[in-house]
């Protein structure tokens, strides 16, 4: 009974030692090509300098052989150092010498990818031009399918990404902010025509649209879209297979080929016909090649400084009626019509249609 007793003391004393090197730094240490014995074992030599095979064995709940296959590939591969005597005794060579020679190696190996995989996506386009149009048209299946596919187009753009948004939605909308907010402070373009009904959801507005043209996204707002679109550059786009008023678990993505270039034209003929969706003061937008001159824009007023009176603005310019600001704002709707025709008695207008022409010669919209 008592020999038992401090058998299990003793495996439990293993374990506790094998644990304490694993949750070492050396579990790091596997992301830079060591097994994860090797790292573990230099990880504790760095240490127990000195140390023979068997004391690492015992120190890391590792049998002799085990131990010593693996600091035999240490050696050979010069992290560690063998001491001169009859009995092996080891030192582990400096890490910032050695290892970082290694994460150095690793870092140009990495560069040198990323290189090819350019030259590889450029022979790709330059191929896909001249197959036949079956394949510029892949088929995607499954919502976790569909959802790698937007983050490959939100993170493969490198000057642009152009959307229609509308519903019906397979994933919450405004679920890929995070991501264009980090592409957009990459300096990467975002345009974004929402329609009606994607503008009217309830705390679209003010969790997603707002930030996001606050973070640089330059929005629109049309009465209804033909469908939704993600396309990066001129060089991708997914379109998802919709059947009514809900969303298949399919999405076409279109590569480079003249339904391609199709769907980019049609983007900016809706661009040209969309109302702006501006959310902030004038002098906070961002300007772009076919912004007017920033000297052609009156001096903001404290009017002109109310958020809520910018977004109303907005909204009222995009067509939407009171219903459909105050679903999207999570107003009332008696407050909803009060602050319209505040607005309303602020421009000096008796309809909508004033009100949008009094805005413009202001320089609010």
């Amino acid at each position: 009974m008592r020999s038992l007793r401090w058998r299990k003391i003793a495996i439990m004393a293993n374990s506790r030692r094998m644990a304490d090197c694993r949750h070492s730094s050396g579990s790091t240490l596997t992301t830079i090509g060591l097994s994860e014995v090797e790292a573990t074992l230099y990880t504790a030599l760095v240490s127990l300098p000195r140390s023979t095979v068997t004391d690492l064995a015992q120190r890391c709940g590792m049998t002799v052989h085990q131990t010593g296959r693996a600091m035999g590939r240490l050696v050979t591969d010069g992290l560690v150092g063998r001491l001169p005597g009859r009995r092996s005794r080891y030192l582990a060579v400096a890490p910032d010498v050695v290892l970082g020679a290694v994460i150095s190696t690793r870092e140009s190996e990495l560069t040198a990818a990323k290189a090819a995989v350019r030259v590889l996506a450029e022979r790709f386009r330059e191929a896909s031009q001249t197959v036949h149009p079956a394949a510029a048209v892949e088929v995607v299946t499954g919502a976790e399918g569909i959802g790698r596919r937007v983050e490959q187009i939100h993170t493969s753009a490198q000057k642009q990404i152009r959307g229609f948004d509308r519903a019906p939605y397979v994933r919450p909308p405004g679920y890929d902010g995070r991501l264009e907010h980090r592409r957009l402070r990459e300096g990467i373009e975002y345009r974004v025509i929402y329609d009606q009904q994607a503008v009217a959801w309830p705390g679209r507005m003010a969790q997603d649209i707002i930030p996001s043209c606050a973070a640089g996204e330059r929005a629109r707002v049309a009465p209804t879209l033909p469908t939704k679109l993600l396309m990066a550059d001129d060089s991708l786009a997914l379109i998802p297979v919709v059947s009514g008023q809900h969303v298949m678990d399919v999405a076409y993505v279109i590569h480079a080929s003249a339904m391609l270039d199709a769907l980019a034209r049609l983007f900016e003929d809706e661009w040209a016909a969309a109302a702006p969706l501006e959310v902030g003061p004038a002098h906070n937008r961002r300007q772009t090649p076919d912004s007017p001159p920033a000297a052609a824009t009156p001096t903001p007023t404290p009017e002109q400084l109310d958020g809520d009176r910018a977004t109303l603005l907005a909204l009222l310019a995009s067509g939407q009626t009171d219903a459909g600001i105050a679903r999207s704002l999570g107003w009332s709707l008696r407050t909803t019509q009060r602050r319209v025709q505040e607005l309303m008695a602020t421009l000096h207008a008796t309809t909508r249609f004033q009100a949008g022409i009094a805005a413009r010669e202001r320089g609010w919209v």
